[in-house]
């Protein structure tokens, strides 16, 4: 399958590998584990695109200030 999307593809392969890694194991919750891994540089670089502007990092991700403010309590990134 032919991906023309190079984050979706790099996803996608780093998601293999993950697989070919675990072996004969059952993957869990890997949706739940993708989003953790994603959404902490995703906010990260928000910040840094933003100056640390939490209103202009929010609307740059499409998300209120306050579930921004939420996200950040999660992945220990509060300043």
């Amino acid at each position: 399958m032919s991906n023309k999307n190079p984050l979706e593809q790099s996803v996608r392969d780093q998601l293999q590998r993950y697989l070919t890694d675990l072996g004969d194991s059952e993957p869990r919750d890997m949706l739940a584990m993708v989003i953790h891994c994603v959404e902490r540089p995703v906010l990260q670089v928000a910040l840094e695109q933003s100056h640390g502007n939490q209103s202009k990092a929010a609307e740059m991700l499409g998300i209120t200030r306050s579930t921004l403010r939420k996200k950040l309590i999660a992945h220990n990134l509060q300043p």
